[in-house]
């Protein structure tokens, strides 16, 4: 007789297990919100005023112009004015000869190397200078 009743214990547990995963009804069904239905969609409204005008006719296109300028003009509100500093040093710079990078470029332009020698002058302790040479690599 107890193994009847603690078989129809476990099978009633079964039962009232399984009912809770249908969508039919039983001891467990709970009203759930609809996602859908939660909250009101507001309706679309347009807006009373643009403030937009017509193009003008033969204008150009606001789409046709330089990006890279309208970009400049937009973050740094366009050019600004120059110290005489820097005009100066401008004008006495002059310009560049066309075929610079080439002569950059060209194995036979002398240049300075900065390798090795440039760190050792860095790693040097500092002194009061007593005790400084100079060699000239040959």
């Amino acid at each position: 007789m107890m193994r009847k009743a603690a078989a129809l214990v476990l099978v009633l547990c079964g039962a009232t297990l399984v009912s809770a995963c249908g969508s039919s009804g039983g001891l467990l069904n709970r009203g759930r919100p609809d996602e859908m239905a939660v909250t009101r969609a507001a309706p679309l409204v347009v807006p009373p005023d643009f403030a937009l005008t017509p193009p003008s006719p033969g204008a150009p296109r606001p789409q046709d112009s330089d990006a890279g300028k309208q970009t400049l003009e937009t973050l740094f509100g366009g050019p600004s004015a120059r110290s005489s500093i820097e005009t100066d040093a401008i004008n006495r710079s002059g310009t560049a000869a066309a075929s610079i990078r080439s002569t950059v470029g060209d194995p036979g332009t002398q240049t300075v190397a900065k390798g090795q020698v440039l760190r050792d002058i860095l790693a040097a302790p500092e002194g009061d200078g007593q005790a400084a040479s100079a060699s000239i690599p040959g």
